[in-house]
């Protein structure tokens, strides 16, 4: 192989313990959320709130830092409450800024804390759960390597759109587009992992 030729395509990794996974779950804190967690159905205001407030925050980062600081985030924003979060003030935002258990990102916090109160607002539509859950597409991709993976859709695109609509912000397609993997609206394992399969389970 010379320096000019291409890198091969990255599918599936087996791990130490015998197990196919994505290339990027081989190690912790990684391997678990991926084994336990990225692509299961998650549902329910709280939950997908959640997902929504670690997804924005992931934006520009590695997923490593976010799921290093989860039990500091949860803490910081009284677990996710979004009844909770929207109460929050200028007082709470310089609090959370001060916390190092968390990513310190002025324009995060702000986001997060505007998009409680529209997570409130969504309760008017039936909430937040149906409002995401009604861009599940009726078919997933089938990627087997790296190269394949999609980083937004149409599908996306068009969440981040209604999203925005309606007050919510650092709610991107790429990033919705993740959202949608990690809560199990589409399956992006790759084909050969152990866990391909559990988003329409």
């Amino acid at each position: 192989m010379t320096d000019q030729d291409p890198a091969p395509p990255v599918g599936v990794v087996v791990g130490d313990d015998g197990v196919a996974r994505c290339p990027w779950a081989t190690a912790e804190p990684e391997r678990t959320y991926h084994d336990t967690e990225w692509g299961r159905e998650v549902r329910g205001e709280r939950a997908l709130f959640e997902r929504l407030s670690l997804e924005a925050f992931q934006s520009g980062l590695s997923w490593r830092v976010i799921l290093d600081k989860r039990e500091g985030f949860r803490r910081a924003f009284a677990d996710f409450d979004p009844e909770v979060v929207a109460t929050f003030d200028d007082d709470d935002v310089a609090r959370l800024l001060d916390d190092a258990g968390i990513v310190r990102s002025g324009a995060k916090v702000r986001a997060t804390i505007g998009n409680a109160r529209a997570t409130l607002d969504l309760r008017d539509e039936d909430g937040l759960d149906a409002f995401l859950w009604s861009y599940r597409p009726d078919t997933t991709h089938a990627p087997r390597t790296v190269a394949e993976l999609p980083t937004r859709s149409d599908t996306s695109a068009a969440m981040a759109r209604a999203l925005k609509q309606r007050g919510f912000s650092f709610v991107g397609p790429t990033t919705m587009h993740a959202l949608m993997e990690a809560v199990g609206m589409v399956d992006n394992h790759l084909v050969g992992c152990q866990r391909r399969g559990v988003a329409r389970t």
